[in-house]
């Protein structure tokens, strides 16, 4: 009986090292490692001069989510078959099933603003291969170094030291149309919203919200027309405006929680469930919830999410090529520690 205990809890024991070891940021670290050396493997030298670049170059820090006419780092575009594939792999490694299948549809809505947009002169170039990946340092397990992959509306940048994922923002999604009306052959179908959760659930909150809530919730009549300091490599370092978590009801924080996770679940299962730790331990109750503008779609809204560790935007403001208003989805989640894995000023 003595011994059946102890393999018991022996047993017990390695499914909690394993269960914290699946848990731990330094897989996926590994694994982008390794998703990193593969992709370098399979380029040119010219293709690698365009790929890499030092870790400490500035232009690791200069992303933004615009149709930039110039970008760093090797096009999709420009890769051969190999190329992409070990690109779109180091994508897998980061990203969650959900997430990767949000990228790719983001990447493909390119498709359906070129046709949208046809008749239009001096439109910015629209291409889903029109994204970049880019290398800084030396993909190692001991040493630090970095990849970012960018493009419209889509910027993910990433730190990993000795092994260990350290920093995971900026991270930018958007849509364009946020709901999909008109469609492209093999593009995604009629009624699409590519980040629905992200935006419905903020909708179903603020609207669950009592009167005296939302009257500390809305932070300004009328949405801005953007998210904040776009482009910029330093988080904005204001105090949070709105309804603190503290204030809501069970139903309301798991909603708000619900946001985040959505959120959160669009990166590797390990990421996410360090992101939201993160978040729990430094008190959920100190998480703000803000809102401006409209509290029913078709109009511009805007909401502010932010606690200790973070904050998260996200804006749709501008209408689509049909002129549809307000679908046209900016949403960037920042770490109020720093981004880049560099300390906040």
């Amino acid at each position: 009986m003595k011994r059946a205990i102890s393999f018991v809890a022996l047993l017990l024991c390695l499914v909690s090292f394993s269960s914290a070891k699946e848990s731990s940021t330094a897989n996926v670290g590994a694994a982008m490692t390794d998703a990193a050396q593969k992709f370098l493997a399979t380029l040119n030298d010219a293709a690698r001069a365009k790929a890499t670049m030092s870790y400490d170059d500035p232009r690791r820090l200069d992303w933004h989510n615009i149709p930039k006419p110039e970008r760093k780092g090797l096009q999709v575009r420009d890769m051969t078959p190999p190329q992409r594939e070990a690109c779109h792999d180091l994508l897998r490694v980061a990203l969650s099933d959900v997430g990767y299948d949000k990228a790719v549809k983001i990447m493909s809505l390119e498709n359906n603003l070129r046709e949208g947009e046809k008749g239009l002169t001096g439109s910015p170039l629209r291409d889903p291969e029109r994204y970049f990946l880019t290398i800084f340092g030396q993909p190692e397990l001991k040493g630090t170094w970095g990849w970012s992959f960018e493009g419209h509306h889509f910027s993910l940048n990433f730190v990993i030291r000795d092994g260990d994922v350290v920093s995971d923002t900026p991270s930018f999604w958007g849509a364009n149309p946020a709901t999909l009306h008109m469609v492209v052959p093999g593009g995604p179908e009629k009624g699409t919203r590519t980040l629905a959760q992200e935006e419905q659930l903020a909708f179903d909150l603020v609207n669950e919200l009592d009167a005296e809530q939302l009257a500390v919730a809305m932070i300004a009549a009328e949405a801005p027309a953007d998210y904040r300091a776009a482009g910029v490599p330093e988080v904005p370092q204001t105090p949070p405006v709105g309804l603190a978590a503290a204030k809501m009801n069970d139903a309301q924080r798991e909603k708000l929680r619900s946001l985040l996770q959505t959120y959160s679940g669009n990166l590797a299962a390990p990421l996410a469930a360090a992101r939201m730790a993160d978040i729990e331990a430094s008190d959920f109750g100190r998480v703000y919830f803000g809102w401006a503008g409209a509290t029913k779609p078709g109009a511009p809204h805007y909401y502010r999410v932010q606690g200790p560790t973070f904050v998260l935007e996200l804006v749709n403001y501008q209408s689509d090529p049909a002129g549809n208003p307000a679908n046209h989805i900016h949403s960037v989640w920042r770490n109020m520690r720093g981004d880049f894995g560099m300390p906040a000023k």
